[in-house]
């Protein structure tokens, strides 16, 4: 498998917060050319027996997958786990943590939009939550659209949900250090996830890679749906800094809201490791 493989390693169901099953995910991914997939839901694995046997079905071979919340330097950030046992305890236990503090978050956020007159946003994002367990803002953000507050959910994040805005709770997730031995313990590669989104200073950004390395990290995603060109081009250097593999992956989440597809990113930059390299014994395929 080769930098080229078009391979698409972070993507959302309604197990967590995108909109299609997994189910029509396998079959949007084999539709699109994809040739490698994993489903990254949040803070959740339920989705993967589903997902695995979907697109082991149509001869799409697979990685389980899935994005932990992480609070490193006061902000949330993800890592993505790849290729583990979705089965391994500790993993299991480590998630079941993460989700914990969701519910009430939620209620917390209900009663701060109550505040500026937005009211019913508890019950209205329970709505778009396939799994209530995960409530999360980006239900939130489906509500506040549904509602006629926003045109469009990346609107949301303009205005409210985000911190000093209407809205946002901060929740503390897992460590940096917990997820990345929760996904190693269970024989799989974690993943820094779109670095580029975080706001963090040259220095903090610094921290997290070597932090990350020095936990047991081993892999960045240097073409994500959310970075541009040069931001491909920056976090290349950061893999070959730090000497990490690089992942690739569309983080698609729903055919309205998504502006990245499965499958329609460019290829990462042929001097990089890929991160399938490092998984080549834990790839599903049909035998």
């Amino acid at each position: 498998m080769t930098p080229s493989l078009n391979a698409d390693l972070h993507c959302h169901s309604v197990v967590s917060d995108g909109t299609l099953t997994p189910e029509a995910l396998a079959q949007r991914a084999r539709s699109n050319g994809v040739e490698l997939w994993a489903l990254t839901d949040h803070d959740e694995v339920g989705g993967q027996q589903r997902a695995a046997a979907a697109a082991l079905a149509l001869g799409l071979p697979y990685l389980t997958g899935v994005e932990i919340s992480v609070t490193f330097i006061g902000q949330t950030i993800h890592i993505v786990g790849l290729g583990f046992d979705p089965e391994h305890p500790a993993l299991k236990r480590g998630l079941e943590r993460t989700r914990g503090g969701r519910s009430q978050r939620a209620i917390e956020m209900s009663q701060d939009l109550a505040r500026v007159g937005i009211h019913g946003a508890y019950d209205g994002a329970l709505k778009y939550a396939g799994n209530h367990a995960l409530i999360s803002r980006t239900h939130f953000a489906r509500f506040l659209v549904e509602s006629g507050v926003c045109r469009e959910t990346n609107d949301v994040f303009r205005k409210y949900l985000t911190e000093g805005k209407p809205g946002y709770v901060e929740h503390r997730w897992a460590g940096l250090k917990d997820a990345v031995n929760w996904i190693r313990d269970a024989g799989g590669v974690a993943v820094i996830a779109h670095p580029a989104r975080y706001k963090f200073s040259a220095t903090e950004e610094f921290a997290l890679f070597s932090e990350f390395s020095k936990h047991g990290g081993q892999a960045v995603e240097v073409v994500t749906g959310s970075h541009t060109a040069a931001e491909y081009v920056n976090y290349a250097a950061m893999a070959t800094e730090f000497g990490l593999a690089a992942s690739r992956g569309s983080d698609f989440h729903s055919p309205d809201e998504s502006h990245t597809d499965l499958g329609t990113l460019p290829p990462l930059p042929e001097h990089l490791t890929p991160v399938w390299e490092l998984l080549t014994g834990r790839i599903q395929t049909v035998q």
